[in-house]
């Protein structure tokens, strides 16, 4: 050993650093050999953080109904007002065991991590520098082709069975978050607006009706023609005057999410690009007083305050919508 010792001190600095290298490189490979158990990471978001990983909320469903009895630390939260049972989600940290024919698998929620702790980081897109949350899912290595073509597709459709069940229309609405992002935002949406209390034309409200009615069953020929399968309307009027009440309406026949996008609070293109792919199918996208936009963030970018003359501009409070059936 004394010899080994002598030789290494005489070796060349680079010649250390190399069998340094190498040896960092062969542990790992040696432990995952010899390491019965193998390991699948479903990250909250994707490689280009631009869009939520549907998978992720999949997981989550799945463990929240079907495997949180058996953590210690649960999160409680009440999201349909017309129900007193709330929903019960696995809390950071916990690992659950689930069963699928006759394996054993551990899932475990990871907390959001900063990938430089102690050290401060410029990003172009602020918050990107913290890990996303994340769910890891280990289990024996003999049983990764069970886990591959038959576990994770029972999870994914055991999500969607519960979510058709316990589906409830929501409302979301896009604020500044950590970093100053603009994300979604949630409420439960219900709506009493029909198109039977809108007091307009009634062969209007039934070419309406008959549109959304085509729409809703555009799947083939959108997918046969190559066009984007969504449907544009433009709601001009006063205030007071029904134009959210239509959307109400329209939200109703549909069964339709909605999304109201504040353009204000959007930074730059890359966030709107983010916040139109975290959207959900079946949703309605409001912009609202889209003839105001301009003016009011020449007005936020100038600082100055807005003139009596733009008043009337304020008041034609005009909504963009689009109704999105399926994948953008």
């Amino acid at each position: 050993m004394a010899g080994v010792g002598l030789l290494w001190s005489r070796m060349p600095e680079h010649v250390h650093e190399e069998a340094r290298y190498i040896i960092s490189s062969l542990v790992p490979m040696a432990m995952s050999y010899f390491n019965p158990y193998e390991q699948i990471t479903v990250s909250e978001y994707g490689e280009e953080r631009f869009r939520r990983n549907k998978m992720f909320g999949a997981v989550s469903t799945y463990l929240s109904r079907v495997c949180a009895g058996g953590a210690c630390k649960l999160k409680a939260e009440l999201c349909n007002n017309t129900k007193d049972d709330p929903v019960v989600t696995l809390d950071e940290n916990q690992e659950v065991v689930d069963s699928f024919d006759g394996a054993r698998m551990w899932w475990r929620l990871c907390p959001k991590a900063s990938k430089n702790k102690g050290a401060i980081t410029v990003s172009y897109y602020p918050g990107e520098t913290d890990e996303p949350r994340c769910f890891r899912l280990v289990f024996h290595k003999r049983h990764r082709q069970l886990v591959l073509s038959s576990y994770l597709p029972s999870v994914v459709r055991r999500w969607r069975e519960l979510t058709a069940k316990n589906r409830q229309r929501r409302l979301f609405t896009n604020h500044a978050s950590e970093g100053n992002k603009s994300v979604w935002t949630s409420v439960p949406y219900n709506p009493p607006a029909t198109f039977d209390m809108l007091a307009m034309d009634h062969a209007k409200k039934v070419d309406i009706m008959e549109d959304l009615t085509v729409f809703q069953k555009g799947k083939e020929y959108h997918s046969k023609v190559g066009k984007a399968w969504k449907r544009g309307y433009l709601l001009r009027g006063l205030p007071g005057t029904g134009k959210s009440t239509m959307i109400g309406a329209m939200a109703n026949f549909l069964d339709y999410d909605v999304y109201d996008l504040d353009l204000i609070s959007v930074k730059n293109n890359s966030e709107l690009r983010k916040l139109f792919l975290d959207t959900t199918d079946k949703s309605i996208i409001v912009i609202e007083d889209i003839d105001a936009i301009e003016d009011e963030l020449t007005t936020k970018r100038k600082g100055n305050k807005v003139v009596n003359g733009d008043d009337e501009i304020r008041d034609k409070h005009i909504y963009a919508g689009r109704v999105c059936r399926q994948e953008r």
